[in-house]
């Protein structure tokens, strides 16, 4: 992979509290169980203003509302692998 894949997860308290808590360790066994760990900038935010739509996530600069592990797990499949 040439260009590293940005991540970002809504830490704010509506979007921790809707499952960006269980989101974040998934995002984090995802990456080391495929060894994609150098491969990303991952970051989190405190608010992404998008509190009735979360969890919230951003990839690549395209936001992701309503993401729960099965979503997830699918945004991410797509995301690597190109």
């Amino acid at each position: 992979m040439e260009n590293k894949v940005d991540i970002t997860i809504c830490l704010g308290s509506s979007c921790f509290a809707r499952g960006n808590q269980q989101n974040l360790k998934f995002i984090q066994e995802y990456l080391k169980s495929r060894n994609l760990t150098a491969n990303v900038n991952f970051k989190g935010q405190l608010c992404s203003k998008l509190c009735n739509e979360g969890p919230v996530m951003i990839i690549n600069g395209v936001t992701y509302k309503e993401v729960n592990k099965i979503t997830l797990e699918d945004i991410l499949d797509k995301t690597f692998a190109n």
